[in-house]
């Protein structure tokens, strides 16, 4: 197998996944008609019993029969899925159950009217997004859709019936359909219908015939039925000979045209002609100018003018291309075939001079290329196209002179003459030819066609003169030595021309290799981008980099502004750019819009919407006629475009996270606060207006409890204040600590919440010392000891453990033990605002863990809960630890 012959392993990888991902879809089989009435249901549903027979689980899942009676006949014998009920309006709807048929899982499922909206309370919008679901599960589904509710013909339909219909399906839809079923009636054969009462009930038929059903409308709608079924299957076509190997060059199934662009005047008109016929035919039509070698040489006024005709061709509605290759008429060939174009429009002759006669005709090579393509000549005239404006075309630069080329090629030349003259006794004269041969060689690769010509023939001429018996004349002694002259000159020739057409063909891959790796580095650099700031300086550095120049892309604020530069560069018109924006379309240099602007702006068009404004000044303005450069950059802005667009919705969802993370904290916190925050004050008003009643005896302790829960109230603010100040800003004092002092403090300073529980102690007497913030981790111990007196039972116990690289202490109580509800996820715990019991009469409100654990990790350690063996809550502190300094003598 040759190299061009063996099939791509990207390809095929891309292949087998869209056959696997295709083979895991369900099948979509719509039937399409002009209008109703014309027997789509019926036809489903003949083709449903037929399915039946066959054997396949058909199941109708809804079914319109419009109260005609020859449909209604054939529901029999196909199960039917129960139609679900939903409340609207006092009314009860009847809408197609969804889940049951997932349920169900038939083989093939019946789902009419496509277009329908469902009632308010279905999980989708639109009955065609259910089918989205149905097929996305496996699930293969036949529908029925009339081409007046296709999104991109609705408008198009209202205008000629007068009549506009406000159920609509995206094309998306249609043109993603497995199959189409056009379902046809002749307007007379649908009119008698409509009178018979085969299409509405007679009531409905009168109003419809005097405004829907007119013949006129019926026709138009037919032909747009028509042409529009003709696109899928066209569709269908060319993705057949895409997947298919050794298909026909080109198949005349859409009479596509294709004009064949050259560096002749006749240029523009051959594009003219293709145009008109084009129109006339009404089909798609496309333009191609195959560069080869030689045209590459040309003056920078004729490539203008080529590029000039490329852009009236794009003007006038067709598609452009540019291929390159040695071959103009197998190129133009392959991107017929390639675009299934049947018909090949190309400029006439011109007289050739007679030493240019060895070579056939442009149309005779074609004709040989692509026997089974059409060929059009057009005629010549004297117009030809220039550029529009004088900023495009190429700033005129001094002809590069071939004669250096020459020069070193007569060089070379008597260089190998000088290396082989001392050796022309020892080297036959064999391989004194083969090294006249590497001196060609080397002269091709470095100067090109000519001067390897030149080369090769003074080569010839010197090894005759100096090499050849007898030396130091032309005469030749020997006969045979003419077919070695004739070899090392046509081997010369050859050798020139083929290093050429490589070096022509390794500056066209570096050219590709340049545009795809611009791709790609700019893809990996925004992928990485977090900020539209970042993508705006990415792209337009990606821009810059492969045209040169100045490149901006300006984003749309919050306020639907663009954010301009400051200052702005020369040249840059912010109105034409704001333009740019709210119209979506290009502007500026190389558009038909502004084109006096120095600058060219592109609208970076993401799929939801316009994101902002790509704005270029290139360093060479004609590039932006160049068909692959004004393609680089389209999918650059593209790419910039995804990229602001992803950035934007990144943010949205951060934003709204946090809305959201804030919304439940602030509930929590106010959930907390009503309870927790109004109780002590309520006691504290009915306390403090009782002091004037009571006797001075039962003063005192009215007194006391107002104390009691005023602490209280102050024990929860200060655990408020502290988790605010924890997390905006933590200073550790750290200092070498006794664990016992610091146990014994927290201990004396709980007792007020510890209400005379007794706390037991299991500390080992030789604990060393410790490095910690004395202050936050007795605060730690505290909130330890108040959890366990509020939901365990005594006795509770505080313990230390001596680990290798940590100190642990743990507080354990012997009460209930940890809620079931957060067994396994212990560490939830340890949150802001979360209790152990949501519903509970115990005051708090669930932020003393939360500091426990800032703190602890503060310290560079770990705090855990778990429950005790023997019953009980226990709460571990492990602290990192390290030798403590020596004391002094």
């Amino acid at each position: 197998m040759t190299a061009a012959a063996r099939p791509d392993p990207d390809a095929l990888l891309a292949q087998l996944q869209a056959d696997a991902a295709r083979s895991q879809r369900g099948r979509l089989r719509i039937y399409f008609g002009a209008n109703a009435g014309v027997g789509k249901t019926w036809a489903m549903l003949t083709a449903a019993q037929r399915a039946r027979e066959a054997g396949r689980d058909v199941v109708i899942g809804v079914v319109e029969t419009h109260g005609r009676s020859e449909t209604a006949a054939l529901l029999a014998g196909l199960p039917a899925l129960a139609l679900r009920e939903l409340p609207h309006r006092g009314h009860a709807l009847r809408e197609f159950d969804l889940d049951a048929a997932l349920a169900r899982r038939p083989a093939v499922l019946l789902v009419d009217e496509l277009a329908h909206s469902n009632a308010p309370g279905s999980r989708h919008a639109k009955r065609w997004q259910d089918v989205e679901e149905l097929l996305a599960a496996g699930i293969e589904v036949w529908s029925a859709l009339n081409v007046q509710h296709l999104e991109s013909l609705n408008g198009t339909v209202g205008a000629i019936t007068g009549i506009r219909v406000h159920e609509t399906v995206p094309d998306s839809v249609l043109d993603g359909a497995d199959e189409v079923v056009l379902v046809d009636a002749t307007p007379d054969e649908l009119t008698a219908r409509l009178a018979a009462g085969k299409v509405y009930l007679p009531q409905q038929a009168e109003r419809a015939a005097q405004n829907f059903f007119r013949k006129g409308n019926l026709i138009a709608l037919r032909e747009i039925a028509l042409r529009r079924t003709a696109e899928h299957v066209e569709d269908d076509v060319r993705g057949w000979r895409v997947e298919q190997s050794g298909a026909p060059p080109a198949w005349n199934t859409s009479g596509a045209v294709l004009a064949a662009v050259g560096p002749g005047e006749g240029a523009a008109q051959t594009v003219r002609a293709a145009a008109r016929l084009a129109g006339q035919l009404n089909v798609r039509w496309h333009a191609v100018y195959v560069e080869t070698p030689a045209l590459a040489r040309l003056p920078a006024a004729q490539r203008d003018r080529i590029l000039a005709v490329l852009r009236l061709a794009e003007e006038l509605g067709g598609e452009t291309a540019v291929r390159t290759g040695q071959d103009v008429a197998a190129e133009l060939a392959a991107q017929a075939g390639a675009l299934n174009c049947a018909t090949l429009l190309v400029g006439r002759s011109q007289a050739r001079p007679w030493w240019r006669r060895w070579r056939a005709p442009l149309a005779l090579q074609l004709a040989r290329a692509a026997p089974g393509l059409d060929l059009l000549s057009v005629g010549r005239n004297d117009s030809a196209r220039r550029l529009p404006h004088q900023r495009l075309a190429a700033e005129p630069v001094p002809e590069a002179t071939p004669w250096p080329g020459y020069a070193w090629a007569a060089a070379a030349s008597v260089a190998v003459t000088l290396l082989a003259t001392p050796l022309s006794g020892v080297l036959e004269l064999t391989n004194i030819v083969m090294l006249f041969l590497l001196g060609v060689v080397g002269v091709a690769w470095r100067f090109g066609r000519g001067p390897a010509a030149f080369a090769a023939a003074l080569n010839v001429l010197a090894f005759d003169f100096f090499f050849v018996q007898p030396a130091f004349s032309f005469a030749v002694s020997d006969v045979q030595y003419l077919l070695t002259f004739a070899v090392m000159l046509g081997v010369g020739l050859l050798v020139g021309q083929l290093t050429a057409g490589l070096r022509f063909a390794a500056s066209v891959s570096a050219s590709r290799e340049r545009r795809a790796q611009s791709l790609f580095e700019l893809t990996r650099e925004l992928s990485a981008a977090l900020e539209s700031g970042q993508v705006a300086a990415l792209g337009a550095a990606a821009v810059q980099r492969h045209f040169g120049g100045e490149a901006l892309v300006l984003v749309a604020d919050r306020a639907e502004q663009l954010v301009l530069p400051a200052p702005p560069p020369a040249g840059f018109d912010a109105s034409v750019a704001d333009w740019t924006w709210r119209q979506a379309q290009p502007a500026g240099l190389a558009t038909a819009t502004l084109a006096a602007q120095p600058w060219h702006y592109v609208p970076l068009q993401a799929p939801m919407r316009v994101r902002g404004v790509l704005a270029l000044r290139p360093a060479q303005p004609r590039w932006l006629l160049i068909p692959e450069q004004a393609q680089q950059l389209d999918t650059l802005a593209r790419q910039i475009a995804i990229a602001i667009e992803r950035v934007h919705y990144v943010e949205v969802a951060q934003q709204a996270q946090l809305d959201i993370e804030s919304e439940r904290l602030r509930n929590a916190l106010l959930n907390a606060l009503s309870h927790d925050v109004r109780t002590p004050l309520t006691a504290l008003i009915a306390l403090a207006e009782s002091l004037r009643s009571l006797p001075a005896v039962e003063q005192a302790q009215a007194a006391s409890a107002i104390v009691a829960q005023a602490h209280a109230l102050h024990a929860l603010v200060g655990n408020l204040l502290d988790m605010a100040r924890l997390e905006n800003d933590m200073h550790l004092r750290r200092d070498w600590q006794s664990v016992e002092e610091a146990v014994g403090a927290a201990i004396r300073a709980a007792q007020p919440a510890l209400r005379g529980i007794a706390v037991q102690t299991a500390l080992p007497a030789d604990l060393p010392l410790v490095e910690f913030d004395a202050v936050l981790m007795e605060r730690v111990l505290v909130n330890l000891l108040e959890n366990a007196a509020r939901y365990g039972a005594p006795p509770i116990v505080i313990a230390a453990q001596v680990l290798p690289q940590a100190l642990q202490l743990s507080v354990r109580d012997h009460g209930p033990g940890l809620p079931p509800a957060l067994r396994g996820r212990e560490q939830q715990l340890f949150d802001k605002f979360t209790r152990g019991q949501a519903e509970s009469a115990t005051p708090g409100v669930g932020l003393g863990l939360a500091i426990c654990k800032a703190i602890v990790q503060a310290h560079g350690g770990e705090i855990t809960a778990s429950d005790a063996p023997g019953g009980g809550a226990e709460f571990r502190i492990a602290l990192p630890r390290r030798a403590p300094p020596e004391l002094p003598a």
